[in-house]
């Protein structure tokens, strides 16, 4: 490249073309990559450099309730009755409990104290063996160990002080480091234990460093409801207003506050079962309390998990749904207060319900540090199973009280019924004979049934036993269908299985300009294809969203389409003895499975007592098994497909590259060039 001269062309060339060589120069000479490229972040740094991935960073609130949890965690298991919140002058908070103080001893493996390791180490803590015979908690909410030290390693000055074995014992810490070592400051009666914990959150960390305060206390008023005869406060230094809560009656007591005083509102059905020894592969103590209410005015709910509050809910609380909803089903059925032309979901017994509901699971496994979700698959038969028998009596207790939730039900299920009654699920053509293969449901509503496109026979005949017969319906699908990227439309129904597919859904084939009214036949408002977790299941996903994407593109950005996906291994955990029965846990991929594994030697768990399986394929599944994990919405997983006009163009070219005929060698080209990023399961 010859350096051009200012003579000979203006400076607005040059520097474009200073540009170029500079590019071309950090081509040649790339930053350096070597072994101190790698960084490798101590104690609490990840925390303090990535903050959002271990707690909420809208304001200190979740870090403080951290602190509130593990006194919570010491109430749960009978040792603390007394709970003190304070929110000081100097924006500071402390959390003071009653419970048995912190152990303050050398660790016997890392010798150090061991409440030093506890608010300086991240995964350290003393739940990692729930179930053990001799576990400190046999329920908490506290699953990772990071939940104190994050609060540490996001507080500029945090100090502990426990109550012990007879003294009074101080450490304190400054930005997550260790300022003052532990050192005894005291003595007190042997009946006086407990821990004080003050933390000033790092204003650098929080998009505001000042908590609602109305929404903190109802943090700790659920606490308090959730902990019979515990008393929890709230002291407030800067106004000097203290709040106490102490619920005698718990849950219940809690809900009626909460009801509205006009219109009808049910009678509470209130109630608590546990697991006593082994019943169903549930651990001894699992269970649930529940308060249960309906009005024709407030709906929606609090839930809980070993007392951590899950914002949005989980599979604890669709267990409670699926409880409501079979026992209310029944007494309708059986007191003839279901018209005949009226199918009764769940939403409908779900929309007018309000409800409280706290569950100990012994196997926890949130959606995230923050635990806003509860994703355990077994918690939903867990509390399913808990709350219909008890409804059951209930209802059948009280009567009349049971025809009023009827009748309430009754009429939501009308007025859904008469909403859908515009979008009610029609043939594509008088002509048109829905496919032989076609197993389908009995809703019509496009809002709630479904259609699994599911590949092979084999598979396919289990998920027909594994099917809600109600909006579920299923199409097998034989082998690899047919590349259609480059495929005429008029060509498109010399292929059998795209026939069906296309039949069965009840749309034309059409293009991305059509109108919205191409899809006025749809039959079903979700098309989930289904195929096994392996390369050739993704490959069979690839050649029917090419399908979707080409031929029925209105389809797709409806966001009507979906790939479900089926776990690839199983893992059995055979009984540790009583309380700990055996458990069946699934993983998507290898990296989940090992993230299992990992779990369960932390929970203490046997490498002899584990054995892992890896499915062949979906019809390797028994039903109860593909029911579970893949289609019961409550505790199946789904990736939606959606292409929005901002990456239209980007999709077009890779579909173009990876579906083309002509592409062969640009495939070739790119394969031999990003093959490495590939991580497949061969």
């Amino acid at each position: 490249m010859t350096p051009c001269a200012a003579e000979d062309v203006d400076i607005t060339e040059c520097e474009q073309v200073a540009r170029l060589i500079g590019k071309e120069v950090m081509a040649a000479k790339p930053p350096v990559y070597n072994e101190s490229s790698i960084q490798v972040l101590e104690g609490l740094e990840p925390v303090r450099k990535l903050p959002g991935m271990y707690t909420r960073t809208i304001d200190p609130a979740h870090i403080i309730v951290e602190v509130v949890d593990n006194a919570c965690d010491e109430a749960l298991a009978g040792h603390a009755t007394r709970i003190n919140i304070t929110a000081h002058k100097d924006g500071s908070f402390s959390v003071e409990d009653n419970g048995r103080g912190i152990p303050v001893g050398l660790h016997p493996e890392k010798k150090v104290p061991t409440v030093e390791l506890v608010f300086c180490k991240l995964h350290a803590g003393g739940k990692f063996s729930k179930g053990a015979g001799d576990s400190a908690y046999g329920f908490s909410g506290g699953l990772h160990g990071v939940g104190v030290s994050v609060t540490n390693a996001l507080s500029t000055r945090l100090e502990v002080e426990v109550r012990r074995e007879k003294g009074r014992f101080r450490i304190a810490f400054a930005d997550g480091l260790l300022k003052e070592p532990l050192q005894k400051v005291g003595s007190v009666p042997a009946s006086d234990t407990g821990s004080a914990i003050r933390a000033w959150p790092d204003p650098q960390f929080f998009d505001s460093p000042h908590i609602k305060h109305n929404e903190f206390c109802q943090i700790l008023k659920a606490k308090a409801v959730l902990l019979p005869n515990v008393t929890v406060s709230f002291t407030d230094e800067l106004t000097g207003q203290r709040q106490e809560w102490c619920y005698a009656d718990g849950l219940k007591s809690f809900l009626a506050e909460e009801l509205p005083s006009e219109g009808y509102v049910s009678p509470i059905f209130s109630g608590e079962r546990f697991v006593a020894g082994e019943d169903s592969g549930f651990a001894e103590g699992e269970g649930a309390s529940w308060a249960v209410a309906w009005s024709e005015s407030i709906a929606g709910g609090l839930s809980f998990v070993n007392l951590i509050p899950t914002a949005n809910g989980g599979t604890h609380v669709a267990g409670l749904r699926a409880a409501l909803y079979e026992s209310v089903k029944d007494f309708c059925t059986h007191h003839g207060l279901l018209p005949r032309s009226i199918t009764l979901q769940a939403d409908d017994v779900w929309r007018n319900c309000r409800y409280v509901l706290s569950a100990k699971v012994l196997a926890t496994q949130f959606q995230g540090q923050t635990k806003d979700t509860l994703t355990s698959r077994d918690a939903m038969r867990l509390i399913s199973s808990r709350v219909k028998d008890p409804l059951d009596v209930w209802l059948n207790a009280n009567v009349e009280d049971g025809k009023k939730i009827a009748e309430m039900v009754v009429r939501t299920a009308l007025a859904r019924s008469k909403s859908t009654k515009s979008v009610e699920k029609r043939k594509g053509s008088g002509a048109a004979t829905l496919p032989g293969k076609l197993t389908d449901c009995n809703e019509r509503d496009i809002g709630r049934n479904e259609l699994f496109i599911v590949e092979g026979d084999s598979a396919g005949g289990s998920a027909k036993q594994a099917r809600d017969r109600e909006f579920q319906a299923v199409l097998p699908a034989k082998g690899k269908i047919l590349n259609t990227w480059e495929v005429a439309r008029g060509d498109l129904f010399g292929n059998v299985e795209v026939h069906d597919v296309a039949v069965a859904i009840g749309v034309d084939p059409h293009d991305r300009q059509a109108p919205d009214t191409v899809l006025d036949n749809l039959r079903y408002g979700k098309i989930i294809i289904m195929s096994d977790a392996d390369v050739d299941g993704a490959h069979i996903q690839t050649l029917f969203v090419t399908l979707f994407y080409t031929h029925f593109p209105k389809i797709v950005q409806a966001g009507r389409l979906y790939i479900a996906r089926p776990p690839l291994f199983a893992i059995k955990v055979a009984s540790q003895g009583k309380g700990r029965p055996e458990r069946r846990l699934f993983a998507l991929d290898a990296d989940e499975r090992d993230s299992m594994l990992t779990m369960l030697s932390k929970e203490g768990v046997k490498q002899d007592a584990i054995a892992t399986s890896r499915f062949k394929g979906l019809g390797e599944m028994n039903p109860d098994q593909l029911k579970e994990t893949t289609m019961q919405p409550e505790t199946r997983r789904l990736m939606q497909i959606v292409v929005t006009d901002d990456t239209f163009d980007e999709t077009n070219r890779t579909l173009t590259l990876l579906m083309a005929k002509g592409e062969a060698s640009a495939r070739r080209a790119w394969l031999e060039r990003e093959g490495d990023k590939a991580d497949l399961d061969i």
